[in-house]
C-alpha cells in the first residue's frame, strides 16, 4: 500500500535557485538534442520528492543518460506522468490559476507547435508568476516575459511512498553528489509493479503508445 507525503516545494525552489545558471554533474545536458528545460524541471521536482517512478517506460526516474524515463526530459510525456501517476513519486493534476504554489508548473505552448517549454514557479510579484528554467537560464524571470500562446499549469499534489519513513535525498541531490536517499530506499528494484502498468494494448490511459527515448 503507498502512503502520501508533503511535496517540500521549499527544497524545489532552493534547488532551482542553486542550478538555474549551471549544470549539476548528477544529470545529463539536453540543450544540444531538444532542449533541457524538462530535464532541469524534474530536477527540482525530484528536489521536492525524493521519490523516482521506474515503472519501465511510463515511470519518471533518471539513472544516467541512457537509462532515464522520457518523462523526465520530454514535454509531453512529463505532463502525462504526472497527472496519471498512481504509482510511487509525485502526482499532481492540470491546475489553475488561483491556486498554483511555488514548485509547481508551467508548460508553454505555440499554435502548430505544442507544448514545448516547462518552468517551476519560484515565486511571485503580486500574482504574477516568477518562474525559473533552463534552455534559455532563468530564475525569477517574470511569466509575463515570455512568448507563447496557451499555458497549462501543473499542480503538485503530493509524494507517493512505499513506507512511512522520510527518506530525505536533497543534500546530495543540490550538492551534486548523490541522486538517492541515504537508506536508498528508492533504488529500483525489478518489481516495479505499481498501478501504472500500460494495458494489452500498450496504452497509458492517455492514448500513448511507448514513446521514444528522446529529451
Amino acid at each position: 500500500m503507498l502512503l502520501i507525503r508533503p511535496y517540500m516545494r521549499e527544497h524545489a525552489v532552493e534547488y532551482a535557485k542553486a542550478w538555474a545558471f549551471s549544470q549539476n554533474p548528477l544529470f545529463g545536458d539536453f540543450d544540444a538534442i531538444g532542449g533541457n528545460c524538462t530535464n532541469f524541471a524534474s530536477q527540482c521536482l525530484y528536489a521536492g520528492s525524493c521519490r523516482m517512478n521506474y515503472l519501465p517506460v511510463f515511470g519518471w526516474y533518471y539513472i544516467s543518460l541512457d537509462e532515464r524515463a522520457p518523462a523526465w526530459t520530454g514535454v509531453e510525456y512529463f505532463y502525462n506522468f504526472l497527472v496519471s501517476n498512481r504509482g510511487e513519486g509525485p502526482f499532481g493534476r492540470e491546475g489553475t490559476p488561483d491556486e498554483i504554489e511555488v514548485g509547481d508548473m508551467i508548460q508553454l505552448g505555440r499554435t502548430g507547435e505544442g507544448f514545448y517549454h516547462t518552468l517551476v514557479i519560484v515565486g511571485f510579484e503580486e500574482e504574477e508568476p516568477l518562474v525559473a528554467a533552463q534552455s534559455d537560464d532563468a530564475y525569477d524571470r517574470p511569466l509575463s516575459s515570455y512568448t507563447y500562446d496557451f499555458l497549462r499549469y501543473i499542480k503538485i499534489l503530493g509524494v507517493r511512498v512505499r513506507t512511512p519513513s522520510v527518506s530525505d535525498c536533497f543534500d546530495g541531490v543540490i550538492e551534486g553528489t548523490s541522486l538517492m536517499p541515504e537508506n536508498g530506499s528508492n533504488e529500483p528494484d525489478g518489481n516495479e509493479s505499481d498501478g501504472n502498468e500500460p494495458n494489452g494494448n500498450e496504452s497509458d490511459g492517455n492514448g500513448l503508445t511507448p514513446p521514444p527515448m528522446f529529451p
